[in-house]
């Protein structure tokens, strides 16, 4: 069955029944946001239980949880299924994420403190270090990068004095990472996205916040219009020509 042949992340040892949805939950999600499970795909529940070593109640369990997530739907009389792309969507996410993180990050700004602002440039500095391809001639994802680069952003905006913000930037993060896994070697070649991110990280240490979420908002856009311009995701911009 070709639901078999997508390669997943590895069964481990079955943890404990009262910790055994939280942990199908984060290896589902892991699938979901690397694209392991493809947007659209039908999630049987079969398929699940065995690619997972759990039972039904903890699968649907984690199912309900990534469908509030915004990571899986459920299609009336169908069953769960991968959530879909689309450009609406993307726009509308990249639209959000801006909005509220402004916000996030103007309070943060607000609220700077010398640690705050040491850990933004130590966050800075280690995303910089850390080549964004393992190869130089191909792109090849750099799991390293990708955490250094959560860490960076998530340290942005958290001095902003409200965990529920900085849970829902987190969430919106989590659904646009979706759509850049789809199009990010691309936009490798000619992106020069470390610059982006020292100059975000100068406008925050000098204070000029109107310029900061420009930079920011900026940045988001540039992923989002690569992504939103590629046949590959949409072929229907095939079609629109």
């Amino acid at each position: 069955m070709e639901a078999e042949a997508v390669e997943l992340t590895s069964a481990p040892v079955l943890p404990a029944p009262s910790t055994q949805a939280s942990h199908v939950y984060d290896r589902l999600r892991e699938d979901l946001l690397s694209g392991r499970l493809a947007p659209s795909r039908k999630l049987q529940m079969r398929f699940l239980t065995e690619t997972y070593q759990t039972g039904q109640t903890p699968l649907r369990e984690a199912l309900n949880r990534l469908t509030a997530d915004g990571l899986v739907e459920v299609r009336e009389q169908r069953g769960f299924y991968v959530k879909d792309v689309s450009r609406a969507e993307l726009a509308e996410l990249t639209k959000t994420r801006c909005w509220v993180e402004a916000l996030a990050l103007r309070e943060s700004m607000a609220a700077s403190t010398p640690a705050w602002e040491e850990q933004l440039v130590l966050a800075q500095h280690r995303l910089s270090r850390v080549p964004r391809s393992l190869s130089a001639t191909a792109f090849e994802d750099n799991p390293e990068w990708e955490k250094l680069h959560r860490v960076y952003h998530r340290t942005l905006i958290g001095q902003c004095g409200s965990q529920s913000l900085i849970a829902f930037c987190g969430q919106l993060a989590d659904q646009l990472y979706r759509y850049r896994r789809l199009s990010i070697s691309k936009a490798f070649p000619s992106r020069h996205v470390g610059d982006e991110h020292a100059a975000i990280m100068e406008a925050v240490l000098s204070g000029d916040s109107d310029l900061a979420v420009k930079l920011l908002a900026a940045h988001y856009q540039r992923t989002a219009d690569v992504i939103l311009q590629d046949e590959a995701i949409f072929p229907e911009l095939r079609r629109e020509r």
